[in-house]
């Protein structure tokens, strides 16, 4: 990495624009950094850390502080700019912070936020924006720079005082520091990981033993009295041990259960014998009451047998004359039948009387009879006055039928007269319209002409728009590729000058000792030309040529672009002004000649909105003519449905003129027909208002007087069958053996009662049949005979073997589920001891692990962490490359080296010695003096940056500063220390020393002077 400017601006002292040129300071290698205390010299390196990084070192960045300049005028913002070479690639990074500005309106402040600006140099195109991201820069130039911002200000912006305070440290210290370089958080994550697996591998053994305790105690509950008898458990969770004494305890308990188990299954048998005993005699004494109880039962229903007898007989009698007087019942329903037709015949006799005139109320049927045949003779006579009737209301109707065709046809002819009567104006108005959509037609055609031509005026109008916007881009691009041609071409030229300058330097460079000189012949090379700073060689000079020739194409080619463009646009513009597109090319060329003669621009013809305009009048003008056009067919048809219609019209007026004629004729012969009906009409109705109601008249009285001869007769009828009814009914009783038929009727009983009286008498000798049966069964009688039985003491035997015998079953069930739950807990257990197996042996494993990394572990003899020993891997590499400095500043008296050794009751790794060649002895670095810990700290922090800088990945620092120090050395010293910052040049490297020791700037030409003044800090160049 190496820095070429740094541009400062109202930042820290500084209260305007510094610019630092650390290419012209780092021409020497060695340039000096001074001035007064205060003036400023360490935030030029705040400076260039905040531009890179976006802070300032830490122990300057403190909570609150501004890096805005006290001296710097509101109006000009902080910045800071940095021009630097990394990774093969010129950057340029810009930095502000946070700041208050003035307000844009109104009085007071706004803060303005953070800004970043990254920008890469290419030598083709220049400069180029990359990014404004805060993070993406912070990101790109981390990983470019391979350090982090820590790294960088130990390794680039070494501090002296913090090296001197690191040779005073305690392993801690030291430890603190070298892991913020080498960034060994990785290593401490390693131990972290470490202590967390050894705590979950240990929470996984103690959860398994806390399962087992579980289980243990789910196996004492279920053991109950039996697991007081084994010896209890006293180890706790995580202690070894634990797993064999659950076992073994449950392998007592299960064993004491089995032995319960087959007493419980003894005790059982015996229960199980006496509740048999027990059952066998309760079934006894419960049969002798039963045959007992059923000996009584039998006598008592024998008693209350004898006593329902009489009833018995009573009922057995009555249904026999119930069923003697069933014979009578047919005759008492047919008496019955009679009796009801009768009644129902006289009643229709007194209705049908009641509709009957006074003087036919006692009339036989006879006299009816010739009444009703009298009025049927005279219906008869009406049938000729009914069809004269209908026929004149036929006359009627057909009369009215022909006064509704009169009005319609009036109708029509007023319709018709009314129509035609403006038939002139209405054909004169077809014809007219049909001119007028013929006349549009014409237009339309005209109107299509002119529309199409101007159509193509527009286009090309919005073409030659577009075309000038397109050359102006072109020639944009073309002034912009002719200056990087020249750009080019004056680079291909300085590089050739310079080549061509130091030429004689190239050629030395391929002489060979004893060879001849190409150019001078001589075999003896005594001064061989040297290259000087800038040196050419010919591949830059061959690349500068080859990017000249790609920009001259580049300028060819946009010339070519911009041309075409033109041509285009004149070729637009022409087709815009004439509207035939085969003069358009003619009339661009005479335009742009024309236009190139007068030295102005042609004519660009009219607008695209004129034109725009235009296209739209023409095309509202052509879409009314069209639509006006595309109704002559409508037209035409509209005439040839009007003259139908006014044929149509006549025709309709000639036929009702016709009809009407002859309805006058029709309407006076019915009119004479109808006079002759109604006189013949007269004579038959009489009072009737027509023949019809007159005959419905005599049809009612003919109705009535076949109803009333029927009713007579009938009423005669029904009494002769009564009459006949009654002496069967006389005869039927007298032959059954009652006096009256009144007698029959009363004996007379119906089905009901009959199955009733049957019921009854078939229950008395079913329980006479089944008391008889039981008073035969001997086992009942014997069973009186003996004393009476005591059920009730043989069921209390009973219960009480069997309550012993759900005791003894109770106590086995629960020996035998007390020994199952055993053993399944048992196999649990068993179960859990295999998984944790495993899981014990992981956790021991991993926290041997863990005590190693932690230096925790006996096995770790020195008690040394991981972390710290990586680091002292890294210290041990420091000071081998710090000792390579120390010898020569020291004139080969100190060695700085690595020890391991442990100091009081802390532990080892990080101590650091040094061996004085002069006495041989290795003593501590804090017993140095002031100016031996001075040149020992700067070799320590060389030999830091070396292995920070091989750790970063080999990232190459051209540019390194060195702050304070110096004055706590002699001239000798000094001198020493000098020559070794100036070896530093030899690989290309430009060390700055920071400091205000008045000799440096005597032995250091070049230096950077920082001047404090009132109005704010300022950088002067002293260059040799």
């Amino acid at each position: 990495m190496r820095l070429h400017r740094l541009s400062i601006t109202a930042f820290g002292p500084f209260g305007a624009t510094q610019e630092v040129d650390f290419d012209a300071l780092s021409s020497a290698g060695l340039f000096l950094l001074h001035g007064p205390t205060g003036a400023g010299k360490t935030s030029v390196l705040d400076a260039v850390c905040f531009a890179l990084y976006g802070a300032v070192p830490g122990a300057r960045q403190s909570p609150g502080a501004s890096l805005r300049s006290d001296h710097a005028p509101a109006d000009l913002p902080t910045e800071v700019q940095l021009e630097l070479t990394v990774g093969g690639r010129r950057l340029e990074v810009t930095r502000s912070p946070a700041q208050p500005r003035p307000k844009k309106r109104g009085d007071g402040f706004t803060v303005e936020k953070a800004q970043s600006r990254l920008r890469g140099y290419d030598p083709e195109r220049g400069w180029q924006a990359l990014s404004k991201s805060h993070q993406e820069i912070g990101e790109e130039l981390t990983q470019l720079i391979g350090m982090s911002r820590d790294q960088f200000c130990q390794v680039v912006l070494l501090p002296q005082g913090d090296f001197a305070r690191f040779l005073r440290a305690d392993a801690e210290a030291r430890g603190k520091l070298l892991g913020r370089l080498f960034d060994t958080r990785r290593f401490a994550a390693v131990e972290d990981r470490l202590a967390e697996l050894r705590r979950g591998a240990e929470a996984k053994v103690t959860a398994a033993d806390e399962r087992i305790l579980a289980l243990a105690q789910r196996t004492a509950q279920a053991a109950g009295p039996v697991g007081a008898e084994a010896t209890p458990i006293v180890a706790r969770p995580g202690e070894p041990g634990l797993a064999e004494a659950v076992l073994e305890w449950a392998a007592i308990a299960r064993s004491t259960a089995r032995e319960r188990l087959d007493i419980a299954h003894a005790v059982v048998t015996a229960a199980e014998g006496r509740q048999r005993t027990a059952r066998h005699a309760l079934d006894a004494e419960r049969e002798r009451d039963r045959l007992q109880r059923r000996y009584e039962e039998t006598r008592r229903r024998s008693a209350a047998l004898e006593e329902r007898r009489p009833e018995h007989d009573r009922c057995q009698e009555r249904l026999e004359r119930a069923r003697t007087a069933d014979r009578v019942a047919p005759a008492l329903d047919l008496r019955e039948e009679a009796e009801r037709a009768h009644r129902r015949a006289a009643d229709d006799l007194d209705r049908a009387r009641a509709q009957l005139p006074p003087d036919l109320a006692d009339a036989g049927p006879d006299q009816l009879s010739e009444l009703e045949r009298r009025f049927r003779q005279e219906l008869g006579g009406l049938e000729s006055a009914r069809r004269a009737e209908a026929r004149s209301a036929e006359i009627d109707e057909e009369r009215d039928r022909l006064e509704r065709e009169s009005r319609a046809d009036d109708a029509t002819v007023r319709d018709a007269d009314a129509w035609l009567a403006g038939w002139d104006t209405v054909h004169a108005g077809l014809r007219e319209r049909i001119a007028t959509a013929q006349e549009a037609a014409t237009r339309a055609e005209q109107l299509a002409g002119l529309l199409a031509p101007a159509r193509r005026r527009l286009d090309a109008a919005c073409r030659r728009e577009a075309l000038a916007a397109e050359a102006e881009t072109a020639r944009e691009a073309l002034a912009g590729a002719r200056e990087r041609a020249l750009g080019a071409h004056e680079t291909w030229l300085g590089l050739r000058e310079r080549r061509l300058r130091d030429i004689a330097a190239e050629l030395a460079a391929g002489l060979v000792e004893g060879a001849p000189c190409t150019v001078c012949g001589s075999a003896e090379h005594p001064a061989p030309a040297t290259e000087g700073d800038g040196h050419v060689d010919r591949a830059t000079e061959e690349a500068a040529l080859t990017a000249h020739r790609r920009a001259e194409e580049a300028r060819t080619r946009a010339e070519q672009a911009l041309g075409l463009v033109r041509e285009r646009h004149a070729a637009a513009a022409a087709e815009a002004r004439d509207a035939e597109p085969s003069s358009a090319a003619a009339a661009a060329a005479a335009a742009a000649a024309a236009a190139a003669d007068a030295g102005t621009e042609p004519d660009p013809g009219p607008s695209v909105g004129e034109l725009r305009d235009l296209v739209e009048r023409l095309t509202t003008e052509h879409a009314g003519a069209h639509r006006l056009a595309a109704g002559t067919h409508a037209a035409r048809e509209a005439l040839d449905a009007a003259e139908r219609e006014h044929l149509k019209r006549l025709e309709l007026r000639q036929e009702a003129e016709r009809r009407a004629a002859a309805r006058t004729s029709r309407r006076e012969a019915l009119d004479c027909e109808q006079a002759v009906l109604r006189d013949e009409l007269a004579v038959v109705r009489g009072e009737s208002g027509s023949v019809a109601a007159y005959a419905e008249r005599l049809t009612r009285r003919v109705e009535l007087l076949a109803d009333a001869a029927e009713a007579v007769r009938a009423e005669q009828e029904a009494d002769r069958r009564r009459k006949e009814a009654d002496g069967r009914l006389s005869d039927a009783a007298f032959r059954a053996g009652f006096d009256t038929p009144e007698a029959a009727a009363a004996t007379l009983l119906d089905a009901s009662a009959q199955r009733e009286l049957q019921h009854r008498i078939d229950a008395w000798q079913a329980e006479a049949a089944a008391v008889a049966e039981r008073r035969g069964e001997r086992d009942a009688r014997e069973a009186a005979e003996q004393d009476p039985a005591q059920p009730a003491a043989a069921q209390r035997g009973f219960e009480a073997a069997e309550r012993l015998l759900r005791a003894a079953s109770s106590a086995r069930a629960a020996a035998e589920e007390r020994c199952a739950e055993l053993s399944r807990l048992s196999h649990e257990a068993a179960d859990e001891v295999r998984r944790l197996g495993p899981v014990r042996q992981e956790y021991e494993r991993i926290a041997r692990l863990a005590g190693l990394a932690a230096g925790t572990s006996a096995d770790n003899e020195r008690k040394m962490r991981l972390e710290a020993y990586v680091l002292a891997a890294r210290l041990e590499q420091v000071a081998a490359a710090a000792t390579a400095r120390l010898l020569q500043m020291s004139s080969g008296r100190y060695t700085l080296v690595h020890s391991d050794a442990r100091t009081g009751g802390r532990r080892a790794g990080l101590g650091l010695h040094v061996v004085d060649a002069w006495t041989g002895s290795e003593r501590d670095t804090a017993t140095l003096s002031g100016g031996e810990t001075f040149f020992a700290s700067l070799a320590l922090a060389l030999g830091l940056a070396d292995v920070v800088t091989e750790e970063a990945g080999g990232v190459r620092l051209d540019t390194l500063f060195i702050d304070e120090g110096f004055g706590s050395l002699d001239d000798q010293t000094l001198d020493e220390v000098l020559d070794v910052l100036d070896s530093l040049r030899e690989r290309d490297r430009s060390v700055g020393i920071v400091s205000h020791v008045a000799d440096l700037r005597r032995r250091i030409p070049v230096r950077l002077e920082v001047v404090k003044e009132r109005q704010g800090s300022s950088v002067r160049h002293r260059l040799a």
